[in-house]
């Protein structure tokens, strides 16, 4: 159970062990003899009488000389033969107060006078016991004793306290120190050199050796003197600058032994006892018993913040501790010698010269003779040490092997473990990184440390980078270490990189993971580094680039015998290392191989002429002596290799890497790297002569000859590309003299790998191998026909070649088409990424004729017979082929090329031509002409609609048109295609006339006639010209079309398809006009734009349907059947195009088909889609033609469901149309049209039960199309599902799903435009609940926002209102009119919908508020005047309106004014309203779900507190957190501000805190609201009584401890400074203990606990005040707050309030040591010495007492223990009084006897036999850090028991105490602050402790 306060008996000590107590020793009364003494009871009297006055007349500091006065004149009186001071605690106390530095120097003098009487008084033997009492109030003295009072301090010390037994001064010897040390400060003062001999004295008298012993000094008895002074020196940082001097003055020399400079750098630090030399008695003293405090001492005074003292003490290490001792050598651990060297290198931080000279002058050891400084500098350490330095025998030169030989390894040693400790700091990170800097300024440091430690400064940075999180933090530490980096010497950063790459790539046996690492540190340098510098650039970047690739053949000629997996790893680093060297060769310039001088090299010494792993060991060997030798540096040694041998090597190696690749199927996956390497270096360097070229080109030939046919193992298209890149370079290289059939042999091979990667099934690399055939098609310079002919062979094939593979080659080469035409028309030119590009920006069209021309036409042939593969494909491929207009204009340079049309005119009107200008009948080549003809009509006899467009509308500008045909050309001066082609066919029929029985055209012209009529007729069937003919089908062909599908040939369906819908046609029908007749688009279509649903049209003919019987039964099963099957994906644009035709025979059941079509479109949409992102992610290249993977499929069957969407929403408006009685006039009518949601108007009402589920069956075919083209629309945004895309095919990919995004967003953009309300709820059904679509992913939510704000049909001022109806739909429906309501087709309600309306208006540019401002406010005046159906959704309501404020903030269009008046009023009146319709809200009962969420943020240290999920209906109280930092935005005016902040106060903060339920009813919202409303500006009235409710009820110390961190700490310091009065106001609560007027009996208990209960509230409210507030906030009334404080003291436990309040008087101490400075705590440490020993005392078997309870002393404790982890400067001087502060804590001496009073209570309870108490966690965890933590935890004793508290908790405690303090200081830990705080903040919210509890 918890510890009880106030009641009940204190913890049970044990029994005495019989001796005497140590409490007689320190508090026991020496009076007790003389009390019977009439004369001593009058002099006790007295002094009790002067006693009192203190407490009562002081008010001005003459009080204070009056009382001491007084106090003398009392003491005075003392009978002489009795020397006792009555009351001499409450005496010593006293004359402590009245030394308070705040009182003049006259008080002081007094009290020092009255001390000075008190040590007179008594004996030697009373001061020696009464030191306890006495000295604690003199030591503070000299710290801030005037000029006149320190005469009399230092004659009370040498006077009195000097002349007791060193028995009695050992103890309080280090409060001694540092209490004499301020009088050191001042050298120049007069109490200098008395002060100074105070202190020799004071050592003189610990050591035990009378002042005037001749050699005191030299006695080893000075050790204990020592070791307290440099105990003193490390805690005392105020009174350093006396340590130092008395150390400079007296401090012993370390004898160092005679340097020999002969021996050798490793003879340092050898650790060896037995070598090391004898010290004399004076150094043995301040080594003994533990060297390390003399190591510390100097750490504290070279880590001290002033720049002086640092300066002192590295003085004092040149004259008195040389690096060189035999101390720092031998007998101090290498561990204080590296703390020591670490902290005297960390000065060069204040880029100080002075600090740095001293520096050097300790590390670089004794100069040859007396520099500059030190010969200007008479006497100073510097010069003394050159002077010693003299006889030293260290020359200039030597001074670097001094370094070397005496602190090199603990330096490296010490900054490798600064740079590898883990840090989230980037300053603490850089530290080392600048101290190594600053050490460069001196060559003999720098030189022999930076090549230790530069590996390790940049593994530092490269671990910081994946360990941070934050890209400005890494970039901090990177610019530290960029410095750094850039300071080091070039040779010796490529010598470093040289040894990495030569261990990684040369060490086979080395651990992988070793290798890896080596190599990634490579590649960060190079990436993240500067190593563009002029000399790396040319010298060692070239170098180091020949050794990587040196040795990485060197290590690939010895792999062919290792295992599997050890090849796999051995690739991976070759590949790294590739990478490496590629990257430095692209930063060498070009000028790096010119540096050769002419005639100078000698080609049979050239070691680059030789080839083969010896010689390259050779090469290896030089470069690595190079850098191993001489570190690279220029000024040493010349580079091993010439520019010349380094470029020829560079080519050798790279070709010879080439032909390995090419040669090696392991090392096949590096063809890439090696090519980019070659390409690279050929650009850089001009080598007239490359004989390994030849090598490249055979093996190149052997590669491809060798490669597997089709159907085999192909060759990646990585290494492919590498291929074609290569023979481009060759082929371009006007260097190297390989030109004809050695490099165009390669041409075909080449074309045939490259073609297999334009497979159709396979779109990965579609892109990538199209740039590469135009790169072959750019290098072919002797033939610009090879690549044609290369196409050409592989689509005619061998003889015997089947259907099957020439169709697949038609197929091919309309990808290879399509790719082409679309690189030209975006303009992009292959020679961005490549050194060749596609074809020539000038003749463009030209180049797709050289390489396209023949293989198209190779294609079109096909169309001669109707009944192959390749027919049908390419008959599909021109109805859907965009680029159409090219194979026409293509056809029409192929006719103005022939003869024919120069031929005379038979018509007389022709104009006469020049002679010369007409051709002959011979010159004709008919045959070409009749077979181009025929092309021609092939392709009309399959055009498409469009394509008739095309003809008509396209104009031709040639100009040489009108000279050969006789029309004229139109307006523009150019001829339409269809015009041309009309002309061309009656100039063919004019040349009948010319046929004769001689001429040698008898049998050629008149086939050409009949092409020409042919195709003449054609264009006049044309859809623009006249009607075409209606085909029919008969029902039987419906059964053999479903049955083509199992067949293996897919074409089959074509003509089955034709075939059916002719029949169809063929039934009968009814003309009725369509409801569409007088639809017309409004946006504009292009010409050739998609012919993609029966709704669009780009004439005005007649919109007809033809309605006809019902059809067949099984010819929707045949369309199910039909697209579901993978058997039609081959001709699915033709069953497309036959259910597009079939459509109009079911408009009299087209309901009912609906569902079945729009479900099994949407099942193969789904399946094709999800194929197709998943061939984006295989590792295959080619997959095989019968896949399903096309985009195409996906096309066509996205084109079938927006047809069927189409037809079925055309006969709902027909049939509403029809039923409804007025319809009006203006009304849009047809799918695609302008149109909003409700077209539906109707001021009649009609029967609506078959309308309607026919408008639902339309509806969710709707959703279930907006759901599918979402997820392909948003497919780049998250459809990758995290898994990344194949980095090869990046351009495919882009390039597929741009074509599917928009193609997806057409469709949806026209199914908004004719029900945008039920498509946008979908859409928010999708955002609600994303699994629908796909697995749950960030950013699918913003590709919701994202597709509303791309569609034409979404646009803010349509989306909005929509956003409305659809809220209205759920909340009244009858307040709209029947078009406007939703169908409730979706799982939404009103609160979902108000979400995302919440959030698309938070998506919303500023500027979009012009558009939805009048339908928002308009919508908010209607919630407004019936909130109550919207009473759900208001609070998000209120958070659009604050965004609306927000955004309208930001903006200046209307009339601002009035808007921002109207936007207040109406946020007043909405807030008001959600208040009044909805106070449930208000979360005025605890719940589970709160404080677990309490808990979980607790555990888990949650910074993201009340954050927001998107898609879930927020809490009121975090919506309003959002909504309160706006409100000034929303409304202008202050005082409305303020009624806002008011309302909401009241409503929200005020009931949650008035609660009875109270604290569990105040949540992390409802503080981060309190928050929010506290920064509005003037608005304190609104929150600060919430503030003060809560603060001043009693229940407020039982909240969770997590929120008061969180926010009750900052709410509290926000209403502080609004209200100075509270520190005031709650001290006047505090009332002092009085024992009158205390009733007697059953009340007089009740009134007592009461009374302690409010005090104790009121102690923890002041406490916790003084948490909050800022440092030094009540540092005014502190006298005030002591005051309460001592009155409180003086209760018993018979007073009311009772002791039992002692514990939160405890706390108040320790809230003020925590937040005051140590300036102002002056008052209150005679206060605080006095209590705590008191308390403490407590504890011991035979001091009875009832004032401390158990709690009481546990809390005195836990001050003790703050007190010793934060060493206030103050309280250094009373430490002795409690725990052993001297090395005695842990080096005892045999006769030592505890003094301190934790000690004496530890030996008391071990001697008196209490069982053994366990161990305390604190001080575990604390020897682990660098922190220094209390030994008693946060929670240490809440739950033990009363009697079980000294022995689990005390005793420990007091154990260790003394120990763990000391071990503190020589830890040098930093005091954790936070761990104080946080304890106490505990303490004071631990509910069980406050009485009644």
């Amino acid at each position: 159970m918890a510890l009880e306060p106030g009641q009940g008996p204190r913890l049970a000590s044990p029994a005495s062990s019989g001796r005497s107590s140590p409490i007689a020793s320190r508090f026991r009364s020496e009076d007790e003899p003389f009390k019977k003494d009439k004369s001593f009871r009058r002099y006790a009297s007295g002094v009790e009488r002067a006693l009192s006055l203190f407490d009562t007349a002081l008010q001005e500091w003459a009080d204070y000389i009056s009382f001491l006065g007084r106090l003398l004149k009392a003491l005075q009186q003392h009978p002489p033969e009795i020397r006792v001071i009555p009351y001499k605690t409450v005496v010593s106390r006293r004359l402590a107060q009245c030394l308070a530095p705040s009182l003049p120097s006259g008080v002081h003098q007094k009290a020092l006078e009255v001390y000075a009487y008190i040590f007179k008084v008594i004996n030697k033997d009373a001061l020696s016991r009464d030191l306890v009492l006495y000295l604690p109030g003199l030591s503070p003295t000299l710290s801030f004793a005037s000029l006149s009072v320190r005469p009399a301090f230092l004659s009370l010390v040498e006077d009195h306290i000097l002349k007791l037994e060193s028995s009695s001064i050992r103890p309080a010897l280090k409060a001694l120190i540092l209490a004499l040390l301020p009088g050191l400060e001042e050298e120049a003062s007069e109490d200098f050199e008395r002060v100074l001999r105070t202190l020799e004295t004071l050592k003189a008298v610990i050591s035990g050796a009378e002042k005037d012993a001749p050699d005191f000094e030299n006695s080893a008895a000075d050790a204990f003197f020592w070791q307290c002074f440099f105990l003193a020196t490390i805690t005392g940082a105020s009174r350093r600058q006396g340590a130092l001097a008395f150390l400079s003055r007296k401090l012993p020399k370390l004898e160092a032994p005679p340097l020999d400079r002969h021996a050798k750098a490793s003879d340092g630090f050898d650790g060896n006892k037995a070598s090391e030399p004898r010290s004399s008695s004076n150094v043995q003293a301040i080594l003994k018993p533990e060297p390390g405090l003399l190591i510390r001492c100097f750490v504290a005074g070279l880590s001290d913040g002033q720049i002086l003292i640092q300066r002192g003490f590295l003085d004092l290490l040149v004259t008195h501790l040389p690096l060189h001792s035999s101390v720092l050598q031998h007998q101090v651990s290498a561990d204080d010698l590296e703390h020591l060297i670490i902290s005297a290198v960390g000065v060069v931080s204040r880029r100080d010269m002075s600090l740095n000279r001293r520096l050097w002058a300790w590390l670089l050891g004794p100069e040859p003779s007396q520099s500059a400084d030190s010969q200007s500098i008479a006497g100073s350490p510097v010069a003394e040490k050159n002077a010693l330095g003299d006889s030293s025998g260290f020359s200039a030169a030597g001074q670097s092997e001094y370094f070397g030989r005496f602190g090199l390894a603990t330096l490296v040693r010490g900054l490798h473990k600064m740079i590898d400790h883990s840090s989230d700091s980037p300053s603490e990170t850089a530290r080392p990184f600048r101290i190594s800097l600053s050490l460069m300024d001196r060559w003999e440091i720098g030189g022999v440390v930076v090549p230790e430690i530069f590996l390790s400064v940049v593994s530092s940075v490269r671990r910081f980078e994946r360990t941070t999180t934050s890209r400005e933090q890494f970039n901090e530490v990177l610019r530290s270490a960029s410095v750094f980096f850039d300071g080091v010497e070039s040779g010796l950063i490529w010598g470093e990189l040289f040894q990495l790459t030569t261990s990684a790539l040369g060490h086979e046996d080395y651990p992988y993971e070793g290798r890896l690492d080596k190599m990634d540190l490579v590649t960060f340098i190079v990436k993240h580094f500067n190593v563009r510098e002029e000399e790396m650039l040319l010298v060692h970047m070239p170098l180091v680039t020949v050794s990587i690739l040196m040795r990485l053949r060197e290590s690939s000629w010895n792999t062919s015998s290792d295992s599997h997996s050890t090849q796999g790893q051995t690739a991976h680093i070759s590949k790294l290392a590739l990478d490496i060297a590629e990257s430095l060769l692209s930063l060498i310039p070009s000028r790096a191989f010119l540096l050769q001088s002419s005639g100078t090299q000698n080609p049979a010494s050239d070691k680059a002429d030789s080839s083969g792993p010896t010689h390259g060991n050779e090469t290896l060997k030089d470069i690595d002596s190079f850098y191993s030798a001489s570190q690279g540096n220029l000024d040493i040694s010349q580079p091993p290799l010439s520019p010349h041998e380094i470029g020829r090597l560079l080519l050798r190696e790279s070709a010879a890497f080439v032909v390995q690749s090419l040669q090696s199927p392991l090392l096949e996956a590096q063809l890439g790297l090696t090519t980019k390497l070659l390409f690279t270096l050929l650009k850089k360097i001009d080598f007239p002569d490359f004989p390994e070229m030849v090598d490249v080109v055979n093996a190149l030939e052997q590669r491809l000859s060798t490669a597997p046919n089709t159907n085999g193992k192909q060759i990646s298209f990585q290494s492919i590309s590498a291929i074609v890149h290569l023979v481009c370079l060759l082929s371009s290289h006007s260097t190297i003299s390989l030109k004809g059939n050695g490099i165009q042999g390669l041409f075909p091979s080449l074309v045939r790998q490259l073609w297999k990667h334009l497979s159709p099934s396979c779109p990965k690399y579609h892109v990538e191998a199209t740039r590469c055939l135009w790169q072959l098609q750019s290098s072919a310079e002797f033939d610009f026909h090879a690549i044609e002919a290369s196409i050409c062979s592989i689509m005619v094939g061998p003889p015997g070649t089947s259907a099957t593979e020439k169709s697949y080659h038609g197929r091919t080469f309309s990808v290879l088409w399509t790719h082409s035409i679309s690189a030209q028309h975006s303009g992009q030119d292959a020679t961005s990424k490549h050194p060749q590009g596609y074809a020539n920006s000038g003749k463009r069209n030209v180049d797709i004729d050289i390489m396209l021309g023949r293989p198209l036409f190779l294609m079109l042939d096909a169309l001669e017979n109707d009944s192959t593969e390749l027919s049908a494909f390419v008959r599909g491929w021109l109805q859907n082929l965009p680029s159409i207009e090219r194979i026409f204009l293509l056809l029409v340079r192929k006719l103005l090329a022939a003869d024919f049309l120069s031929l005379p005119p038979n018509d007389s009107r022709a104009e006469p031509r020049a002679p010369g200008f007409y051709g002959t009948e011979a010159s004709v080549d008919w045959d070409n002409l009749t077979y181009h003809l025929q092309t021609l009509s092939n392709i009309l006899k399959w055009s498409t609609e469009e394509t008739w467009s095309l003809l008509a509308k396209y104009v031709l500008e040639e100009p040489e048109l009108d000279l050969v045909l006789s029309v004229s050309a139109s307006n523009d001066g150019g001829v339409p295609l269809q015009t041309f082609f009309v002309s061309l066919c009656m100039k063919v029929l004019e040349t009948s006339s010319m046929v004769d029985e001689h001429s040698q055209s008898q049998l050629r012209i008149p086939r050409l006639c009949r092409v020409g009529l042919l195709v003449l007729n054609q264009i006049l069937l044309s859809p623009f010209s006249n009607d075409l003919q209606d085909l029919r089908l008969e029902d039987l062909l419906i059964n053999h079309l479903i049955n083509s599908l199992e067949q293996p040939d897919p074409f089959i369906q074509v003509s089955l398809l034709d075939a059916t819908y002719a029949a169809l046609r063929m039934r009968p029908s009814t003309k009725i006009e369509s409801p569409n007749q007088q639809y017309r688009r409004t946006s504009k279509d292009n010409a050739r734009g998609s012919r993609l649903s029966l709704s669009i049209d780009h004439t005005d003919k007649d919109r007809s349907l033809q309605v006809t019987a019902l059809p067949p039964p099984h010819l929707v099963k045949a369309l199910q059947a039909g697209l579901g099957s993978w058997h039609s994906r081959a001709v699915l644009d033709s069953w497309i195009k036959f259910l597009a035709e079939c459509l109009p025979l079911f408009s009299n059941s087209i309901f009912q088909v609906l569902i079945p079509l729009v479900e099994c479109l949407c099942t193969q949409i789904n399946a094709t889609f999800e194929s197709l992102k998943a061939t984006f992610k295989d590792d295959s290249s080619v997959k095989d033609d019968s896949g399903p993977v096309s985009e195409s499929s996906l096309i066509a069957l996205l084109t079938g469901i927006e047809q069927v969407l189409a037809s079925a929403h055309d006969v709902l408006l027909a049939d509403e149309s029809n039923k409804t009685s007025i319809k009006s006039p203006e009304q849009p009518q047809g799918f695609f049209g302008n149109m909003v949601s409700g077209v539906f108007t109707s001021d009649t009402p009609y029967s609506r039960n078959a309308s309607a589920n026919d408008r639902l069956t339309v509806l969710l075919s709707f959703k279930d199309t907006v759901r599918i083209c979402f997820a392909i629309w948003a497919w780049e945004g998250y459809g990758s599902s995290g898994v990344s895309q194949d980095s090869s095919s990046l351009a495919s990919f882009s390039y597929t799903s741009l074509r599917m995004r928009n193609r997806a967003r057409r469709i949806l953009e026209r199914l908004f435009s004719v029900e945008s309300l039920e498509c946008l709820e979908t859409l928010v059904e999708i955002w609600h609940s994303p699994a629908t679509i796909a697995p749950r992913n960030e950013s699918l939510t913003a590709s919701v926002f994202s597709l509303l704000h791309v569609l034409d049909g979404s646009r803010p001022q349509n989306t909005i209102p929509a956003i409305f109806d659809a809220i209205y739909s759920r909340t009244n429906p009858t307040a709209l009119d029947h078009s406007r309501k939703s169908s409730l087709a979706s799982d939404l309600v009103e609160v979902d919908v108000a979400t995302f309306l919440v959030e698309y208006a938070q998506s919303l540019e500023d500027d979009a508020m012009d558009e939805i401002w009048i339908d928002c406010m308009n919508f908010l005046r209607d919630v407004l005047a019936n909130p109550f159906p919207q009473r759900q959704i208001l609070p998000q309501l209120l958070e659009f309106l604050a965004i609306l404020g927000e955004k309208v903030d930001n903006t200046n269009f209307g009339e601002q004014r009035k808007m921002r008046r109207e936007l207040g009023d109406v946020f007043l009146r909405l807030l008001g309203a959600t208040f009044t319709t909805k106070p449930q809200n208000q979360p005025l009962e605890p719940t589970k779900r709160a404080s677990e969420d309490v808990s979980h943020k607790a555990d888990h240290q949650d910074e993201a507190l009340a954050r927001r999920e998107p898609h879930k209906p927020q809490d009121f109280l975090a919506l309003l957190t959002r909504i309160v930092p706006n409100i000034p935005k929303i409304i202008l005016e202050s005082d409305r501000v303020l009624g806002a902040a008011t309302t909401i106060s009241t409503n929200m903060i005020g009931p949650a805190i008035r609660s009875k339920n109270f604290p569990e009813t105040v949540t992390q919202n409802t503080l981060d609201l309190l928050y929010q409303l506290s920064r509005i500006p003037n608005s304190q009235k609104s929150w600060r009584k919430d503030i003060a409710d809560a603060f001043n009820d009693s229940r407020f110390f039982s909240s969770n401890l997590y929120l008061v961190k969180t926010n009750w700490l900052g709410l509290v310091r926000q209403w502080t400074l609004t209200d100075k009065d509270r520190m005031p106001e709650l001290l006047s609560r505090l009332t002092a203990p009085t024992t009158a007027g205390i009733m007697f009996g059953v009340g007089a208990s009740s009134a007592r606990l009461e009374a302690d209960r409010k005090t104790q509230l009121n102690l923890r409210r002041i406490a916790f005040l003084v948490l909050a507030a800022a440092e030094d906030s009540f540092a005014a009334i502190l006298a005030s707050i002591e005051g309460k404080l001592v009155e409180l003291l003086s209760a018993t436990a018979a007073t009311s309030p009772s002791s039992a309040t002692r514990s939160d008087v405890y706390m108040v101490v320790r809230a003020l040591v925590l937040k005051t400075s140590a300036i102002h705590l002056a008052p209150l440490w005679p206060i605080v010495n006095s209590e705590l020993q008191a308390a403490i005392t407590s504890v011991f078997p035979d001091v009875p007492s009832t004032v401390y309870s158990n709690y009481s002393i546990l809390q005195a404790c836990k001050l003790l223990d703050m007190l010793i982890v934060l060493l206030p400067d103050e309280f250094q001087l009373h430490e002795w009084l409690f725990v052993t502060d001297t090395i005695d804590a842990v080096y005892r001496p045999a006769e030592w006897k505890a003094t301190a009073l934790v000690d004496e209570v530890s030996e008391e309870l071990r001697t008196a036999g209490s069982p053994v108490g366990g161990q305390m966690s604190s001080n575990e965890s604390s020897k682990h850090t660098a922190l220094r933590r209390p030994l008693l935890g946060a929670d240490s004793g809440h739950n033990v028991a009363g009697d079980e508290l000294l022995h689990k908790v005390l005793k420990p405690f007091f154990n260790q105490l003394s120990i763990y303090a000391f071990e503190s200081t020589y830890s040098m830990g930093t005091p954790d602050w936070q761990a104080c705080f946080d304890g106490l903040l505990a303490d004071i919210f631990n509910e069980s402790s406050i009485v009644g509890s």
